[in-house]
């Protein structure tokens, strides 16, 4: 048994998978915002929790806002601050007494797709996250890659690609530049770009419902954001030419997105022809838990983390 907890700024969810991948027990409990100490006591409840209705004991992976530095082996780049600079995983496995994985979120959303999501198979798998942020995770062969500073995949701190009259130098980031990808292709970003082209105050779904209604407004707006998020896919193309990538994330759901983006990236790719499948996410919400839980591989002892 594989048991994977998703730790969010709001909620907690734990996952009990059997060896096939099937889902034993599910749970979600909210966040203790705010308390570190407390964090750990509600993963540790949640894990006994799924252990008892499972009627066993399982390895445990977590997926995480932030990363665990390869440097001080403390957490940075957080949204839920009050885990940065604590050492998270060596806490959680010393309250679990046994071994934790642990791993950005946004990893264990690309290898659950890569295992057995929308891009099983595949040898090489981006997973984008388009939510209130912007995230990425990067699998190959079935492994998850960290990278030598525990970023990889971070592409929604690059700045947007090719940008046109109008994007520069772009929106402020809270990471301190401006014009960053997650300004423009958040749920935030696109809220904001409708209103700064005199659209009302709505959210991401709100525009993505006007738009299905026929408001021109919205239309438009969601024209620019997939102009915008196939530059910006096409950038990760070049780099490291992944066979899929897959979309997650609340924005993910807008009507017809893939396409939108597939039928523009092409100029901005170098190749003759682009192969890479764009697809949602097969697990939806799921894909981080689940990912999180296969962490720890089938009993094969090779690693699922790089």
């Amino acid at each position: 048994m594989r048991i994977g907890i998703d730790l969010g700024g709001t909620k907690i969810e734990a996952v009990a998978l059997d060896e096939a991948g099937r889902v034993l027990v599910q749970r979600r409990v909210p966040s203790p915002r705010g308390d570190y100490a407390q964090t750990i006591e509600a993963i540790a409840a949640i894990v006994a929790e799924v252990e008892r209705e499972a009627g066993g004991t399982g390895t445990v992976g977590v997926g995480m806002p932030g990363v665990v530095s390869p440097v001080t082996g403390l957490v940075k780049n957080a949204n839920s601050t009050w885990l940065i600079g604590r050492a998270f995983d060596v806490d959680l496995a010393a309250r679990l007494g046994r071994p934790v994985r642990v791993t950005n979120d946004a990893n264990a959303f690309a290898l659950s797709e890569a295992v057995d999501g929308a891009a099983a198979g595949a040898e090489v798998v981006f997973g984008v996250i388009l939510g209130t942020g912007v995230g990425g995770g990067l699998v190959v062969g079935g492994r998850v890659i960290t990278g030598a500073n525990a970023i990889a995949g971070e592409w929604g701190h690059n700045p947007l690609p090719w940008p046109e009259d109008g994007e520069r130098p772009g929106p402020a980031c809270y990471c301190g530049r401006a014009g960053c990808i997650e300004t423009w292709l958040s749920g935030p970003g696109l809220a904001r770009d409708f209103a700064a082209h005199g659209g009302a105050a709505l959210s991401a779904f709100e525009i993505g419902g006007a738009a299905e209604a026929g408001d021109p407004r919205a239309r438009a707006a969601l024209d620019r954001y997939a102009a915008r998020l196939a530059r910006a896919l096409a950038h990760v193309i070049n780099l490291i030419d992944p066979d899929v990538i897959v979309l997650g994330g609340g924005v993910s759901n807008l009507a017809s997105l893939p396409d939108a983006v597939t039928a523009r990236w092409a100029p901005w790719v170098f190749s003759d022809e682009v192969r890479t499948r764009l697809v949602r996410a097969a697990h939806g919400d799921a894909s981080g838990v689940r990912g999180a839980a296969w962490l720890w591989p089938p009993a094969t002892g090779e690693s699922t983390h790089v």
